[in-house]
């Protein structure tokens, strides 16, 4: 430790083994040790001592959509990844559609990284995309260093990402499956979602009957069987129906290889607050009824739901239209999602050791980063977060840094102010002030 070059000291730092004072020592951008709070200091080491605020590993956020190169207009590296630090969140994963091109080739992957590479405040990742014609580019998607593949069972909303019949995920799931690789799904069945009421306007309860919880279900019923005859690794996205709950842990009490995802906005808000016309709320699958998200906070305690990731998805205020049929279905919650989530889980009393395993352990343990990632533990990356739990804040749109700031949690009072986050030992935001990009560029662990 005689060459530590920081120490990070706090009264309150979540570790494996629980929250204790301790003073975190630093070398090369790597986390060294976990000292008792009053150990001596190596001489050469910068002491910041953040007092009662909480030390969490920076959070890991594998579910955001930055949309860059392509539609810049709606988001952009340099912008989300400022979200997400301001966020504390200090790595993310992009998914592979609504920029242009969509990221379903190693050229396109490439174009992707030469436009990321000198925007990134955190560290980025990127998914790779699975689509009917691309069966081909998989492995090669894979050795290049994606993450993971993203597919659709039901239209996307664009038409450069189309989506996957049921023949289609066989395809690529049986090729993803031949080197071990990761399908993650937005899993809605499009014969289910065909024959719900479809009503449009401004009315929330009509965009809600359109996306029924039973288009999940059944969604995820398909990927499950076709998991469990291939011994694939799928995984869930943004779950909303709580209804699909039994069929995943009847899947995994099988071994079958399925992990699962939630979001912010399923477990913090409810149908029956969004007002009418207020499309600032829409996404797919929809926001669902307080009894249904109670059926969320207990699958997230019991372990059935392993995560949460922001699904962060912006456009142009434009396409927030007040006719939820029309309008673009994506909230933007990179900088709040840490907030929205502790504010609930605390008043369901959860702690914060909760929040970390679910928004940082375990999206490292997602993308395979489980060994630099997620944890406040010799030989991970020295990325943290310092947050004052018990500070309030309401959520000004004007103080957000994603490039279209319109938020479904606009005017609502949260708990958690992030006071700075820190990437491999440097201090990249504090209170409001950020430095220079140092993110650098990820791929999957080898």
């Amino acid at each position: 430790m005689s060459d530590a070059e920081l120490v990070l000291r706090s009264t309150r730092v979540i570790t494996p083994e629980g929250t204790r004072a301790a003073g975190v020592t630093v070398s090369a951008g790597i986390i060294t040790a976990v000292l008792p709070y009053d150990a001596e200091i190596p001489a050469a080491a910068r002491l910041v001592d953040v007092g009662d605020h909480v030390v969490l590993p920076g959070l890991v956020d594998t579910h955001v959509h930055v949309n860059d190169p392509g539609r810049t207009e709606w988001e952009g590296f340099w912008t989300a990844t400022r979200a997400a630090a301001a966020g504390g969140i200090t790595t993310l994963i992009d998914m592979p559609l609504n920029s242009l091109p969509p990221t379903t080739t190693v050229d396109h992957l490439r174009i992707k990284q030469a436009v990321a590479r000198d925007k990134a405040h955190v560290d980025v990742g990127f998914w790779g995309g699975a689509l009917p014609d691309n069966v081909k580019d998989l492995r090669p998607l894979h050795d290049a260093g994606v993450f993971g593949f993203k597919a659709f069972l039901s239209p996307s909303g664009v038409d450069e990402f189309p989506h996957l019949d049921q023949d289609g995920l066989a395809r690529s799931l049986a090729e993803i499956a031949g080197f071990d690789g990761l399908l993650i799904v937005h899993a809605e069945d499009p014969h289910h979602l065909a024959a719900a009421p479809q009503h449009g306007g401004p009315r929330y309860a009509d965009f809600l009957a359109s996306r029924p919880r039973d288009a999940e279900d059944t969604a995820i019923a398909h990927l499950v069987a076709q998991a469990r005859r291939l011994d694939a690794r799928v995984h869930v996205l943004h779950l909303s129906s709580g209804d699909a709950l039994p069929l995943i842990r009847a899947a995994r009490a099988e071994g079958v290889r399925v992990t699962v995802e939630t979001c912010p906005h399923y477990l913090t808000l409810t149908a029956e607050e969004v007002p009418d016309g207020a499309s600032e709320f829409k996404c797919c699958p929809p926001i669902r009824e307080a009894a249904n998200q109670d059926l969320l906070w207990a699958a997230l305690a019991d372990g059935t739901i392993d995560c949460v990731v922001t699904d962060h998805s912006p456009s142009t205020a434009d396409l927030k239209t007040d006719d939820f049929a029309t309008a673009w279905g994506g909230i933007s919650g990179l900088q709040l999602s840490l907030p929205a989530v502790w504010t609930e889980a605390r008043r369901r009393g959860h702690t914060l050791e909760d929040v970390v395993r679910w928004m940082s352990t375990r999206t490292a343990a997602l993308a395979g980063l489980g060994a630099r990632k997620g944890a406040i533990a010799p030989g991970r990356d020295a990325d943290f977060a310092v947050l004052a739990p018990d500070e309030t804040f309401t959520v000004d749109p004007a103080g957000l840094q994603h490039r279209n700031r319109v938020t479904a949690y606009a005017g609502r009072t949260l708990h958690g102010v992030v006071k700075s986050t820190w990437l491999r030992g440097e201090r990249i935001v504090r209170d409001g002030e950020f430095t220079e990009p140092k993110g650098t560029l990820l791929s999957r662990p080898q």
